[in-house]
């Protein structure tokens, strides 16, 4: 009995250190990139950062500018930014999905990402990891799982600076 919960906890650590995990990530400011890279070093996992065809600039992200390409995107659900190139997400059985908060939830390029990979992520274990300076991510958890419901979404972290 001994030898046999010895044989099954080997043979669970052996697929723990074998398991892939991807950190990918969106950075408008690099906040979000640097819990990124923090998170892979942890995880022994591979970074990739989802960036946008056409780069934000500072008056891409002012939020208290209704006409600004941030708020316009973010005021219709429908929005998915054009991302720079996307990454093979097979290997991996675990994905840390990282966006910084825009208004309670995740950037409609995260949307984006997650669209191109819907198929190659199902079955994987996604888990939300964000940066804000004021909101928390609940609210940004209860949209993914509601907005991409056939996906294994687990309880995400938010990784401000302390």
């Amino acid at each position: 009995m001994k030898r046999l919960l010895m044989a099954l906890l080997c043979a669970a650590c052996i697929t723990s250190m074998n398991a892939k995990s991807l950190v990918a990530f969106f950075s408008a400011t690099g906040t979000t990139k640097a819990a990124a890279e923090q998170l892979a070093k942890q995880h022994n996992a591979r970074l990739w950062e989802i960036e946008p065809a056409e780069p934000y600039t500072a008056a891409d992200l002012n939020w208290r500018n209704d006409k600004s390409r941030s708020s316009l995107e973010m005021s219709d659900p429908d929005e998915r930014p054009a991302i720079k190139r996307c990454t093979d997400v097979t290997p991996y059985d675990t994905v840390y999905v990282g966006f910084p908060i825009w208004w309670g939830i995740c950037p409609r390029i995260i949307n984006s990402w997650l669209d191109n990979n819907v198929p190659q992520l199902e079955g994987k274990i996604l888990i939300p990891f964000a940066t804000s300076g004021s909101s928390g991510i609940a609210d940004a958890e209860a949209y993914l799982k509601k907005t991409y419901p056939t996906l294994k979404w687990r309880k995400g972290m938010l990784m401000n600076k302390r």
